[in-house]
């Protein structure tokens, strides 16, 4: 009789900063998604399969639940929620070193209108020197919300991540792989590449830089013994681009060294990058700005 084989979609949310893309980068054990301590860092569903020798689980990164105050924000928000239709389980990933506020209370009440189960992954348990504080915050969220389980970890270090896999295992009901075994992620290079670009950016810069920043990749050329990839960083104004460049460009340079550094890592050949600065005014208000930002709209490399 053959083994009993199990798989499903598990959607991984929680507040910003939380540490959802650094979970699903552990769970999946390769970097799919940037991380950075920014809010917002994640905007669009990011997918990791993990395989197992008789288990298939697909994770599904997502922007973080807060008050959308922009369409580009709403649109985040549509997207959250998309993730918590038709999945078999919820990760509910919060901040252990914070203290239960408001804010964790209306985002638990989000993924409450859902009938799916959730387990509560209580994050960053490195930083908490003193683990005594757990059992009291453990309470507090069962108050808030009947979770099917409370694993505290570190997405950071890998503490409890193992238990947090083996719990989201118990619970997937038995089924099919839904991908081949060396099937990763749905997202194509460019938007890998993107995504990159945007994560030093998020690195190297402060305020309002961050947020007001978007990346699109304008073309990708396959050479014999490199790609060459040209992409377009847009901000809101001219101020934000001067500083994106710098002084006498350095700021720009180091991004894209440090960009191409990383890609040349995740896809494992030779990278050669262009960078542009350009201003696009109240990007996150243009309906149509926002489409070309959608990988989904992506088409042989060039923006459809």
């Amino acid at each position: 009789m053959p083994e009993r084989y199990t798989s499903g979609f598990v959607s991984i949310v929680g507040r910003p900063n939380a540490g959802k893309s650094t979970l699903l980068n552990a769970l999946v054990g390769s970097k799919l998604a940037i991380v950075a301590d920014k809010p917002q860092t994640t905007r669009s569903l990011v997918q990791g399969v993990w395989h197992g020798p008789n288990a298939q689980i697909v994770f599904l990164d997502t922007p973080g639940i807060h008050k959308p105050d922009s369409l580009f924000n709403r649109r985040m928000m549509d997207t959250l929620r998309e993730a918590l239709e038709e999945r078999d389980l919820l990760i509910y990933i919060a901040d252990a070193t914070a203290p239960f506020q408001d804010a964790e209370a209306d985002a638990i009440e989000i993924i409450g209108q859902t009938s799916t189960p959730a387990i509560l992954a209580l994050n960053k348990i490195d930083r908490l020197p003193d683990k005594g504080r757990l059992l009291p915050l453990i309470e507090r969220y069962k108050e808030a919300w009947d979770f099917a389980d409370y694993i505290p970890i570190s997405a950071l270090t890998g503490a409890g991540v193992e238990e947090l896999r083996a719990a989201v295992l118990e619970r997937l009901p038995e089924g099919p792989p839904y991908f081949p075994e060396d099937y990763l992620t749905d997202q194509p290079e460019r938007f890998l590449a993107a995504e990159l670009i945007r994560e030093r950016i998020l690195h190297e810069t402060r305020k309002e830089v961050p947020h007001a920043v978007a990346v699109v990749v304008d073309e990708w050329e396959e050479k014999p013994r490199v790609t060459r990839i040209a992409a377009s960083i847009y901000v809101e104004r001219e101020g934000q681009k001067a500083i994106i460049i710098g002084a006498r460009g350095a700021m720009l340079k180091k991004i894209g060294t440090l960009a191409r550094e990383e890609m040349e890592r995740m896809f494992g050949r030779r990278i050669f990058l262009e960078l542009f600065v350009k201003v696009q005014p109240d990007w996150r208000k243009n309906p149509r700005f926002l489409d070309e930002l959608d990988w989904r709209r992506m088409v042989g490399g060039e923006r459809a």
